[in-house]
């Protein structure tokens, strides 16, 4: 195990452990750790890539962008879209396509439009550029795109997002906090028991993802009128409770395996 190579960020991952209620436990990073399931990780950790940059999306075509740039937005993500739920196309075409280059126009009636896109449609370029990464390194590894199930968790605290505005948005944005922090300490907590190209990839995402966490949670905090925190401390206990319980499939975001 080479720890050395999380120890400069040590620091960077202080608040974002803080912030969790509970660590990744052992018996995932087990499992998660062992040469036959690397597929099924970075497999996982692609799609979750994706559906990260698809979230900010919808929260920029819901409450945000006008029409024609929320189009602009289903124009970007086609190509990844397709490679991934259609098997059309290839990291080439990917990459030759149409990327989220320009600033985007906000719509008149949304109050919230400025905030959401200077956060949100930064973290769609990033979060599209870790995509094309991670198949590079399944390329690398000949490691096929394939269907995948997705994990129970982000849809159960999906689950508990209130049927009002601006309090939906505003819990939407908490749990993009709370994915953004458990991927980062999940890169983390990984990274030491892989082999060293792995490693040094999920490292080097470390930064941008617990900048992520704190761009959900500053901007949740700035579109509601009272204090987050008790609704936040809410969130994180949910997470928690997800986290530490048991889970019969491996991904990147599941719980104790049922199997360890």
């Amino acid at each position: 195990m080479n720890t050395a190579v999380v120890s400069p960020y040590l620091t960077l991952l202080e608040p974002i452990n803080d912030f969790l209620i509970c660590p990744t436990p052992k018996e995932w990073i087990h499992e998660a750790a062992k040469t036959e399931n690397l597929p099924i990780i970075l497999l996982d950790h692609l799609h979750c890539e994706l559906k990260a940059a698809q979230s900010a999306a919808l929260l920029l075509r819901r409450y945000a962008v006008s029409e024609s740039h929320g189009q602009l937005l289903l124009d970007a993500l086609q190509p990844y879209e397709d490679l991934v739920y259609r098997g059309v196309g290839t990291l080439h075409d990917v990459q030759k396509s149409k990327q989220l280059s320009h600033a985007l126009k906000a719509a008149e009636s949304q109050p919230f439009a400025d905030n959401i896109i200077e956060r949100m449609s930064r973290l769609i370029r990033e979060e599209l550029h870790h995509f094309q990464q991670v198949y590079e390194i399944m390329e690398t590894r000949n490691i096929p795109l394939q269907k995948l199930t997705a994990s129970r968790y982000a849809k159960q605290l999906l689950q508990k997002v209130r049927t009002y505005e601006p309090e939906a948005l505003i819990d939407k944005l908490i749990i993009g906090a709370l994915i953004e922090a458990r991927s980062c300490e999940r890169f983390a907590a990984l990274a030491p028991h892989l082999d060293e190209d792995i490693a040094r990839f999920y490292v080097s995402l470390l930064r941008s993802e617990a900048r992520h966490y704190q761009d959900y949670l500053e901007l949740a905090q700035k579109l509601s009128d009272t204090d987050i925190n008790d609704r936040v401390n809410q969130f994180r206990e949910w997470e928690a409770e997800l986290i530490r319980s048991e889970d019969s499939e491996l991904r990147f975001h599941s719980g104790v395996p049922a199997y360890a």
